[in-house]
Formats: structure tokens, C-alpha cells, sequence
């Protein structure tokens, strides 16, 4: 081979070579993504609070699990955090063995949890300093991604460091939206969210409105899957809605409390009344106290349908 193709072979490997991804969170959401980013071919480390379960998905997928944060930051290109809730970002990055104290300039750092703007915008400087990027990459379509297909992904953070980390994003989803600057993905996230929660409301009393009239429930369902608002969330929860007794939770009620208590803590910080979102909160907490915080908030539909006779069931 002439050296001029060796080094035009060498330059199309550099182009297409995958980045190191370190993936920190193994709930639902993150078993799937980590599953994903091996079967594409990624080099993965990733990390979880309960180290049996970093260690158990590592040997399954062939990755390989970190001690802690600050080890897998320093062995990856791209961090991607996905975690509960705004506090536990925060503990990642801050805590004695932290994502900060093993960032460096070869490093983005990605947070796809569901979690208020500032959290990731009171990181930047910390982040910054290390030399690291850093960008917040909520997702939405965590079923699709488990059943083969691809996430939405909303970033917010600057346009360099979005295309650092691309080539990692790419492995997710086939839409990325830049939105802006830091934050405004995690924005995005929840007014996306907050339609999710109405949907799933709406669903819920129309399904139960069909049934108590004598309509049969996988009737009911099917025609509304099939009608004008036939959106993918419907077309996916089916079993979730129609077989709730037999369907393993997908995204419990209180993780859905949750996210509704930063979409009104966030309307609240930007003047924006929403009237729906305080009713849905409101029915996920009485399905909470009713049903039980682990159950699918597809549940709603059980509280709605059984009233008291829900209690216990989940």
C-alpha cells in the first residue's frame, strides 16, 4: 500500500472511531441506554450508587464498571450522567471521589436526568475549570429506546462542545435538538413532560369514561390508539393501560410527582400559569397515597376505575 493510502485509511479510521462513553445511572433509563451504547460497538465504563448492579450490567454488555465517579471521568471522552432527581446530579459532581475531581480537557460532561435548569448551569464554572465541556441532554423516548428505536435528545450548552460530544449522542438519537445555551434542554425537557403528564390523564379518564359506558377496555383502547390522538406515548403504554396487574412499571408514580413539582416550580420562576399541571399533580398524589408510589403513573387509570378498591393494588 502506497503511504499516502495508509495515511488516507488512517485519517477515515480517526473519523469514525468511537468515543469512550461513560455512563453514570443504571435505573431503567440507563440500563438501556448503556445496553445500547455496547451494542453499537461504544468503549463503555459506567458507574452506579449500588456497585453490584455497575458490576452485574458491565459483565453482561461487555463494558466496564467504574469505582467511582472521578476513576470512569478520567477513562472516557464523553461523561453522561442519568439520575432521579437535581440533588443527585449534584452529589456526581460534588462528592469526595466526584465526576470533578476526574474531569479533564479531553472530557464533556452530559446530564440527561430530568432536573431543573440551574442545576447544571450552578455546576458550569466547577465543570469549566477542569477544562471539561459541559451540556444538559434530557431525552424523551426512554420505550422507544428499549424497544429499538431512538431517542429525542434537547440539548442546551455551546455549539463546540455539542459537537465534541456528538458522536456519542449519535449512538442514542437520530434528532438532537441545540437549543440554546445551558439549561435550556432541561427546559425543553420538562414542557415536553408536562404534555406526557396530560396525556396520560386524559388517556386514563377517557379509557374509564369508555369502560363504565359498556365499551370493552382493549376496544377502547384500540380506537383511541388508532384516532387523531393516537400519539406515540398512547400507542406504547398500551399494556401499561389494558393489563396494568400484569405489566411491569415503567416510570413510577413518584418520579412523575417529582417531575410535575419542577414543571410547577419552574412556572412558577417564569410567570406561567398552568392550570392542568396542578390538576394532573394532584391526581398522581392521591393515586400515590391510594395505589403506592412505585406503581406506573399510567395507574391513574386504576384509581380512576376502582376508587378504593385500588388501594393495595400497584
Amino acid at each position: 500500500m502506497r503511504p499516502a493510502d495508509s495515511t488516507a485509511d488512517a485519517t477515515r479510521q480517526a473519523a469514525t472511531a468511537r468515543p469512550t462513553v461513560g455512563l453514570l445511572g443504571l435505573g431503567h433509563l440507563g440500563s438501556a441506554m448503556a445496553t445500547r451504547f455496547a451494542g453499537e460497538g461504544y468503549p463503555l465504563v459506567v458507574y452506579n450508587r449500588t456497585a453490584e448492579r455497575a458490576r452485574q450490567l458491565a459483565h453482561e454488555i461487555g463494558a466496564t464498571a467504574a469505582g467511582s465517579p472521578a476513576e470512569l471521568a478520567a477513562e472516557v471522552d464523553v461523561v453522561i450522567t442519568i439520575v432521579s432527581d437535581d440533588a443527585a446530579v449534584t452529589a456526581l459532581y460534588r462528592s469526595p471521589g466526584g465526576l470533578l475531581e476526574g474531569l479533564t480537557e479531553r472530557t464533556v460532561a452530559a446530564d440527561m436526568s430530568t432536573v431543573l435548569p440551574e442545576t447544571l448551569r450552578a455546576l458550569e464554572a466547577d465543570i469549566r475549570a477542569t477544562g471539561a465541556g459541559v451540556l444538559d441532554a434530557p431525552v424523551s423516548g426512554s420505550v422507544a429506546l428499549a424497544l429499538g428505536g431512538q431517542l429525542t435528545i434537547m440539548v442546551g450548552g455551546e455549539v463546540a462542545d455539542l459537537e465534541r460530544a456528538r458522536p456519542a449522542l449519535e449512538g442514542l438519537g437520530n434528532r438532537i435538538f441545540h437549543l440554546g445555551p445551558l439549561g435550556s434542554g432541561a427546559t425543553m425537557k420538562l414542557a415536553v413532560n408536562n404534555v406526557i403528564f396530560g396525556l396520560n390523564s386524559a388517556l386514563a379518564e377517557s379509557l374509564v369514561l369508555a369502560e363504565r359506558a359498556g365499551m370493552p377496555r382493549e376496544v377502547a383502547y384500540d380506537v383511541i390508539a388508532a384516532s387523531a390522538v393516537g400519539a406515540p406515548y398512547v400507542q406504547y403504554k398500551r399494556a401499561a393501560f389494558v393489563d396494568p396487574e400484569g405489566t411491569p412499571p415503567g416510570f413510577a408514580i413518584a418520579l412523575a410527582e417529582k417531575d410535575l413539582r419542577l414543571i410547577r416550580e419552574l412556572a412558577e420562576r417564569v410567570g406561567a400559569r398552568l392550570p392542568q399541571a396542578e390538576t394532573n399533580l394532584a391526581v398522581l398524589e392521591e393515586a400515590d397515597s391510594s395505589i403506592g408510589p412505585d406503581a406506573d403513573f399510567s395507574a391513574v387509570a386504576v384509581l380512576l376505575r376502582d376508587g378504593e378498591a385500588a388501594k393495595g393494588a400497584g
